[in-house]
């Protein structure tokens, strides 16, 4: 039995591994993506495609597509808040900021679910939450200050859009607390559907996406983001909640910012030095923190 346990946890490791580095090179690939297609474009498109390929595995693994009727308001609301929010603000908000920028205030999230906890849910803010929250906000200043805080417009909106991505993230957790009935890559599916076809809707009509000029390498960026992270880092990730405790799975979480920051560094040539290291360091020390929460 214990041999068993271990081998579970092993897979969901390893899963764990999977999911964090799936998710963290999106990060700077996506900034290179952004250099060949405007945001909404770019992820609609990927979006929409990783939806059939989530769709199919659904019903290859007996999953039901369909939604009860009455939790379409709460389908909704997650789409929302995990799709259009998450995702299209936080590609949109790559425009104008660093990967490390745009990462690290994505990542603040925890912090904001435990705040929005307390007049939502009735859980009072502890001293380990105050001291996380003051934590994030030291990495955040740390981050943004080696400009002197002198913000261009395209800067403050590529920041605004990040934090914004992070905020409206833990508000839909804590507002969709309650599981929705719908298996799990269905769910997914319905959601990544739903929201990048908006995307890809308002991509066409606002941006006027040029797909001919596209190069190969353009391509195969959209291929690496429909088919590893809204594909089979999904699958890994509910391997990894199936197989490891949620707190464990969700401060390894915090390997994809780290992983972004350093893998963008080698891949786009984005600065990381003592002040890059000293904002993960306060910053990701705070959303532990607010993990960690009783």
């Amino acid at each position: 039995m214990d041999n068993s346990h271990g081998h579970a946890r092993w897979i969901g490791v390893a899963c764990l591994g999977i999911t964090a580095f799936g998710w963290g090179l999106n990060w700077p690939f996506m900034k290179l993506l952004l250099r060949e297609l405007p945001p909404l474009s770019a992820r609609g498109l990927a979006g929409v495609t990783a939806c059939l390929i989530l769709a199919i595995v659904a019903l290859s693994r007996h999953e039901r597509l369909s939604v009860p009727r009455e939790v379409v308001p709460r389908l909704l609301l997650a789409t929302f808040t995990n799709v259009i929010a998450w995702m299209g603000f936080g590609t949109v908000a790559m425009k104008w900021v660093s990967v490390s920028e745009g990462a690290l205030l994505a990542y603040t999230m925890p912090i904001w679910a435990t705040l929005f906890a307390w007049p939502l849910l009735g859980m009072r803010p502890t001293l380990r939450n105050v001291v996380s929250l003051c934590l994030g906000i030291v990495g955040i200043v740390i981050l943004f200050g080696g400009e002197g805080f002198t913000f261009t417009y395209e800067k403050l909106a590529g920041a605004s859009l990040a934090l914004s991505a992070a905020i409206l993230f833990a508000l839909g957790n804590v507002l969709n607390r309650a599981p929705i009935p719908v298996p799990p890559v269905a769910l997914v599916a319905w959601q990544v559907g739903l929201g990048c076809l908006v995307m890809l809707i308002f991509g066409l009509l606002f941006e006027k996406p040029d797909f001919q000029a596209v190069s190969f390498t353009g391509w195969a960026l959209i291929g690496y983001m429909t088919i590893i992270p809204m594909g089979v880092c999904y699958l890994t990730w509910f391997e990894t909640l199936r197989r490891l405790p949620p707190a464990t799975a969700s401060t390894g979480m915090l390997m994809v910012p780290v992983i972004g920051v350093v893998s963008a560094a080698l891949v786009v040539g984005e600065p990381l030095g003592i002040r890059e290291v000293l904002a993960m360091a306060f910053t990701l020390g705070g959303v532990t923190l607010a993990l960690q929460r009783s």
